[in-house]
């Protein structure tokens, strides 16, 4: 039997895992991963969290037993990994749960900005039913810049291009030619990206190369007037560039799951740029909620049980490296 100790868990997802893992000893902790309560994984074989719990070294350390890290997302930035490699703690991820409700949480997004939902919502709410000053802009025929083709990005591109009749066109690394072709999309460099598309969108994970992909020297090189949309990773496009890009002109708005300083946020500790952007008129944030559907909620939770089985087993799956 293994100790197994998950934190931030919601109400259903605890009966969930219970079921699910009624062999082993779980412990449920209502919130994220902080300095004030690791301790009280000292017994854990496995640890179960999500992207709001810091897994840094110190906290780390108050885990002396600890053998697998299972994180309930596909990003895997908020865990120390040369700790783990150090101390031999494997980390599993969930390669896939949201592909196509991360994507329709895009166009969401997108919706909010060109046709002004939001404010046409509130003035409703308000009692002044009138549409002064809400004029919005078509999707069908402009180009959307979609950076990242894996599987979110490439759901975005196909509900673009097949349902808004949008031009798609991509940056990306690792280049998918086959698909590409297939689809009628080209990879472009990405100043070229930058420079051509009237709305951007980013699905690429959070890494040393893709930190401040967007930032404050190459905000300029966007079209004017373009819509950014992040609903990957908050790293990956410097906040400062966005506050200069919107008070400067370049953007005509952002649409944002994600940001930068999103745990400082949560805390109640976001910094003056960060608090800007988020007052901002024309910025449109959600919580981190784009993955955050019943169906794709459930595939976290499966893959989650599936990485704990199979490492309880010696066959460990799913493995960040």
């Amino acid at each position: 039997m293994a100790t197994i100790v998950f934190y931030a868990i919601e109400p259903w997802h605890k009966e969930y895992l219970q079921k699910q893992l009624k062999k082993h000893k779980l412990i449920f902790i209502d919130e994220s991963l902080s300095e004030a309560n690791a301790a009280r994984a000292k017994d854990a074989d496995v640890l179960g969290l999500f992207v709001f719990s810091r897994a840094t070294k110190e906290r780390l350390e108050q885990m002396p037993k600890l053998r697998l890290i299972t994180t309930l997302s596909t990003g895997f930035d908020h865990i120390d990994l040369d700790h783990c490699a150090k101390k031999r703690i494997i980390i599993s991820n969930v390669p896939a749960y949201g592909d196509r409700t991360v994507a329709e949480h895009t166009f969401g997004l997108l919706l909010n900005v060109t046709r002004k939902l939001f404010e046409s919502i509130e003035r409703t709410r308000s009692g002044r039913f009138d549409f002064t000053n809400l004029l919005g802009t078509d999707l069908h025929g402009k180009t959307l810049g979609v950076v990242g083709t894996g599987k979110i990005g490439r759901n975005v591109a196909h509900i673009a291009n097949e349902g808004f009749g949008m031009k798609v066109i991509a940056y990306d690394i690792i280049k998918n030619e086959e698909w590409a072709k297939e689809c009628g999309i080209q990879y472009v460099p990405f100043d070229k990206l930058l420079a051509e598309s009237d709305m951007i969108t980013f699905h690429v994970p959070l890494t040393k190369e893709t930190t401040h992909l967007l930032n404050r020297d190459n905000i300029s090189k966007v079209k004017k007037g373009a819509i950014i949309i992040n609903t990957a990773r908050g790293g990956i496009i410097e906040t400062a560039a966005l506050v200069d890009g919107l008070t400067k002109g370049i953007l005509a708005g952002v649409g944002l799951d994600v940001l930068e300083e999103e745990c400082d946020l949560r805390e109640g500790k976001a910094p003056k740029t960060c608090s800007l952007l988020v007052s901002h008129p024309r910025a449109y944030i959600t919580p981190h909620s784009a993955f955050y559907s019943k169906e794709a909620l459930l595939r976290i939770l499966d893959t989650t049980v599936e990485n704990i089985e199979s490492f309880l087993k010696g066959k460990p799956i799913n493995l960040v490296k």
